[in-house]
Parts: structure tokens; sequence; C-alpha cells
């Protein structure tokens, strides 16, 4: 290993910015404890919009600190099995653990499903209906075979 590695360099801010991240979400749990418990104690005073505010904001962090995850992961050269969250190698086509194919859509990593925000279900491919027709079958009666007899010459097989 060099002494100085570029993807480690990107790989390090990229965990400060996580931890920077992370001790936001701790102020931010902070505060809405704080304003939870003031509201606990004044019944008068209604502070749901300033804890909801907080709380997205802590959503969105959360979410900026699974992207910089990922980016961390592509950067040591891994990805995500979307399936069963398996680090592979980017070259890999399936996850070596569970099989799923990478590039199947259905299997694509949603980042709101990450976060637990409601995912709405992909649309269904439309089916075409068959299509019946209707056709009048013609009864043929099977053709009669006369039964071999011991004088009639046997057939040659080929």
């Amino acid at each position: 290993m060099a002494i100085f590695d570029p993807k480690q360099k990107v790989i390090a801010g990229y965990q400060k910015s996580i931890d920077d991240k992370k001790n936001s979400i701790k102020k931010y749990y902070d505060e809405i404890g704080r304003m939870y418990y003031g509201q606990y104690k004044d019944m008068n005073l209604d502070v749901t919009k300033d804890i909801n505010t907080r709380c997205d904001a802590v959503s969105t962090l959360y979410d900026e600190i699974d992207d910089l995850n990922i980016k961390i992961l592509h950067e040591k050269g891994l990805k995500l099995c979307p399936k069963c969250r398996t680090e592979n190698a980017l070259t890999y086509a399936f996850c070596f653990k569970c099989g799923s194919r990478f590039d199947d859509p259905d299997a694509v990593i949603d980042e709101a499903a990450i976060s637990g925000a409601p995912v709405a279900a992909p649309a269904a491919p439309a089916v075409p209906e068959p299509i019946e027709e209707t056709v009048a079958e013609e009864e043929t009666p099977a053709p009669e075979v006369a039964p071999a007899t011991e004088d009639a010459p046997a057939e040659e097989e080929a």
C-alpha cells in the first residue's frame, strides 16, 4: 500500500462527513427531547411544527449518510446486493451470497425503502387479454387399419 492513497483520502473525507451528520442528528434528538418535555410541562405550548421540522431534518441526514456509505463502498470497489445487503465486487453480475442479479430492474435498491419511507409498488406490466377464436372443428373419422394377416408380406423396416 502506498503512503499516499487518493482513495483512502476520499474515503476519509466521506467518513468525516458521516461523523458530522451523526453529531447533527444527536443535536436534533436533544432539541426534540427538550421541546417535547417543554410541551409536557406547559400543555398550552404547541411545538409540533418545530418537532416535525427537526424530525424531517433527521430523516434527510440519515438519507445522506446512506448515500455516503454507498459512495465509500464504490471507492473500495464494492457494491451492496439489493436483496441481502451483502457487499460484492463491482464487477460481479450476481450476488455471491444469494444469487440476485445486479442489473435486474426489480432488484434496484430504492433509497426510500432503505430509509423506511413508504414505497409505491411497481406497476404491473400490461398483459393483453387472450383472443378467443371460435373455430368449427370438423370431426374426421379415424382411418381404418386392416388387421395384419399371416398371408400379407411383412413391411421392411428402414
